[in-house]
């Protein structure tokens, strides 16, 4: 089908449900086909721009078909597309190079793949080869992955799909403040949550885990941010018992938060970190990266097919070029706290803004009835007219009724306005 002559929504909603599994489901009661994208822009099959405020979920972080990094990824398809990498080529070595000198502490080695599951997944083999335990720690609402092990360490039930999850996983309170899970309140609390995960080690595994994996800010959880100090208190803890740090940077790394990476606002270097999605801008490509002295533990046979393949290698060298040679943390800094500021002056007229938090530009806004319970259905009303506006805003929350900013970090000051502008209208709007 040429692509200018598009299918149109109801064609494509049709051959889904003839030909896709329904696990896979869709936003909006009126779903677009977006044809084309254009940076912090997408155009749909009738011709309509939105400006994008999810990013393919913190995906297309440099922009869409960024041309800067489309350049390289189409030279490379031009002369060496795919030999896998247990062969010798260069790009995938010169992008964990690159890596080894943007990621914290002494994080070093790294090993490529495809996707965030299977980094996920791959942090975790390697916490067990190098502890030589196998039971694992998790947050309560984090989500990891679609495989067995990954789905069995998310903490959402809607995620948790498969009906014979894993043993040996233990899941602690996450850092919610707006709705504590211990019903306590920040800071006269002093981090009860981090405490929790001692409790937790002492009182329900054998004293011995590999690792706890967080996500530095849980995404589908509804951005939720930790306060500063909680991190250090868990590395502490971990470190007590001989215990691994695993950080999730799938939906956070890569300048989102205003930083390479979201745990460095919390001053922790984890033991073994992973990546994915923002890191290929598009092109499939994940990792996981630990310090030498963990990495060299994993010495038997290991490869990932398309792992580091040559193309997607070039995609990572592009965007970590492009984020550092135009500012893209200096952007997410200064375009978050607009778009913070905005919704919070927004949240003063508007009270079905219950919550507002996120770093940089991962910014999450919670619809709240006035007795503080989820308000989705009014969500939904919400994005399904500022997509008819031309904003394409994201949700998540476990009750679904987090209205979620992930943009791609080339947005404006002007687009913020825009978006800001909009929203408030709706709100109006509909008496909210």
């Amino acid at each position: 089908m040429s692509l200018d002559r598009p299918i149109g929504p109801e064609a494509i909603l049709e051959k889904k449900k003839k030909y896709i599994m329904p696990c896979l489901a869709h936003f909006y009661k009126e779903p677009r086909q977006f044809v084309k994208g254009e940076m912090q822009y997408l155009y749909d099959s009738e011709g309509r721009k939105y400006l994008d405020c999810f990013a393919g979920v913190s995906v297309i972080n440099c922009g869409h078909c960024n041309p800067e990094i489309n350049a390289k990824v189409v030279e490379q398809v031009q002369s060496l597309q795919h030999v896998c990498n247990i062969y010798l080529t260069e790009n995938f070595v010169n992008l964990a190079e690159k890596l080894a000198e943007v990621t914290p502490g002494d994080l070093q080695k790294t090993f490529f793949c495809s996707t965030g599951t299977e980094a996920n997944e791959g942090a975790l083999l390697l916490a067990s080869i190098y502890t030589g335990r196998d039971e694992f720690i998790a947050l309560r609402n984090g989500l990891h992955g679609r495989t067995k092990l990954t789905m069995s360490l998310t903490g959402i039930q809607m995620w948790r799909t498969d009906p014979h999850p894993c043993g040996g996983i233990h899941f602690a309170p996450n850092a919610y403040c707006y709705r504590c899970p211990l019903g306590k309140k920040f800071p006269e609390c002093d981090y009860a949550c981090a405490d929790a995960v001692e409790d937790l080690i002492k009182t329900a595994t054998s004293g011995r885990p590999a690792a706890l994996i967080a996500e530095a800010i849980q995404g589908n959880a509804g951005i939720i941010t930790p306060p500063k100090g909680y991190f250090k208190r868990v590395k502490e803890i971990l470190e007590s018992h001989d215990a691994l740090l695993i950080i999730d940077e799938v939906q956070t790394g890569f300048a989102r938060t205003g930083k390479m990476f979201a745990i460095e606002n919390f001053d922790v270097v984890p033991d073994i970190m992973s990546m994915a999605k923002a890191l290929g801008n598009g092109a499939p490509i994940s990792a996981f990266t630990a310090s030498a002295k963990i990495a060299d533990t994993y010495t038997r046979p290991g490869a990932s097919t398309l792992g580091g393949n040559p193309v997607s290698s070039m995609a990572g060298i592009g965007v970590l070029d492009y984020i550092r040679e135009h500012s893209l943390m200096e952007n997410a800094r200064e375009r978050g706290q607009q778009l913070y500021d905005g919704l919070t002056e927004l949240q003063k007229k508007h009270p079905i803004i219950g919550d507002i938090r996120g770093l940089g530009l991962m910014r999450g806004a919670e619809f709240v009835h006035a007795d503080k319970s989820p308000a989705a259905d009014e969500l939904d009303r919400v994005l399904e007219a500022m997509k008819d506006r031309g904003f394409i805003i994201g949700k998540n929350g476990v009750a679904r009724n987090v209205m979620a900013f992930q943009p791609p970090l080339v947005i404006t000051a002007a687009d913020i306005d825009n978006v800001l502008n909009s929203l408030e209208d709706v709100l109006t709007e509909f008496g909210y």
